[in-house]
């Protein structure tokens, strides 16, 4: 077995004067030696690359990807050992103004069925603090990826910080009729000029319960990540450097390359193509229950002909009857 020139391992060990085995006892501690290291080093270019935002979990993720199996144990013990475990999160605080005579539409999001992209859009409102001021970011994911299809920075708490989001969203999504708008019952979300521009593109509205976060928790997940990765491991200058940081996080980093675990450890934008592949072949359209868990039905919509958007109902005596909604 020639192993360097024309010399055998047997002719090299008496040349060294070592045993065999000893030989093969040093190759085998010295192959562990070299994948170890390169492990490390693939693990703190991908730590590197996220900014330090990814833990374990989603390194380990990343590194199978990369076609390289290491147990999450072992990943945890070389970035602990390396300083490189991600920024810990701080108390969230949220500021919503439900104290309004406006109207308060029926919940409808705990109720969907999501099976694609536009047919649920959930909104929220979350404060930053700078230096020298609070401003304010409005954001929608598309609840099926997680994907934010639209967003406003601003200093004020004004109509026009969630209506510019809403708008931004309809331009890049083009969604069909039927589409269920959920947010908080914040006033900037049950405003007339809010609700003009949801109807005008017949969408419905739909609103949490009160005292009851989770039924937005998707927004709420995702402005937990953004404070956690991107504002509290930064400082900024002004609001213009903010909105830069916030444009890059959101546009070239959570939608294009930030591994989600709902979504089986893939982008949202990656997770979406995969589901238009799918949806190419298979026309499968959200449902809408409207019975208690033990009579439960479903409303169930047909993919691509329209949707009539009639006013739901929103008393106890009509929840007994069904409507069919309609997405893409």
């Amino acid at each position: 077995m020639p192993l360097q020139g024309s010399l055998s391992i047997e002719r090299m060990c008496q040349s060294a004067r070592i045993s065999r085995a000893g030989f093969y006892r040093f190759l085998q501690d010295r192959v562990p030696r070299e994948e170890g290291m390169e492990v490390r080093s693939v693990i703190q270019q991908i730590v590197l690359e996220h900014r330090r935002r990814y833990g374990y979990r989603r390194v380990t993720v990343e590194l199978r990807r990369r076609g390289i199996l290491v147990n999450h144990k072992r990943v945890a013990r070389i970035m602990r050992q390396d300083n490189l475990l991600a920024a810990q999160p701080k108390q969230f605080i949220t500021t919503t103004d439900s104290k309004h005579e406006l109207e308060i539409y029926l919940n409808l999001a705990r109720r969907m069925n999501l099976t694609g992209v536009n047919q649920l859009w959930v909104a929220d409102i979350t404060y930053i603090r700078l230096l020298a001021e609070f401003v304010y970011l409005a954001v929608i994911l598309d609840s099926f990826s997680r994907k934010v299809v639209g967003w406003k920075l601003d200093r004020t708490l004004s109509s026009r910080l969630t209506t510019e989001a809403l708008q931004q969203a309809i331009k890049a999504r083009q969604p069909l009729p039927g589409l269920v708008h959920h947010s908080d019952r914040g006033i900037q979300y049950a405003a007339a000029e809010y609700i003009s521009i949801l109807k005008k593109h017949e969408m419905i509205p739909s609103m949490s319960r009160p005292a009851n976060p989770y039924d937005n928790a998707n927004c709420e997940s995702f402005i937990k990540t953004l404070k956690r990765e991107e504002i509290y491991a930064n400082e900024y200058e002004n609001l213009e450097h903010l909105h830069d940081h916030i444009e890059e996080f959101i546009e070239r980093y959570y939608n294009q390359k930030r591994l989600h675990s709902a979504l089986g450890y893939r982008p949202p934008e990656e997770f979406e193509q995969n589901a238009k592949q799918i949806g190419e072949t298979k026309f499968i359209a959200s449902t809408v229950a409207f019975f208690p868990e033990s009579t439960r039905r479903s409303a169930t919509g047909l993919l691509g002909e329209g949707t009539q958007t009639p006013s739901l109902p929103q008393t106890p005596s009509l929840l007994g009857e069904s409507r069919a909604l309609k997405h893409v």
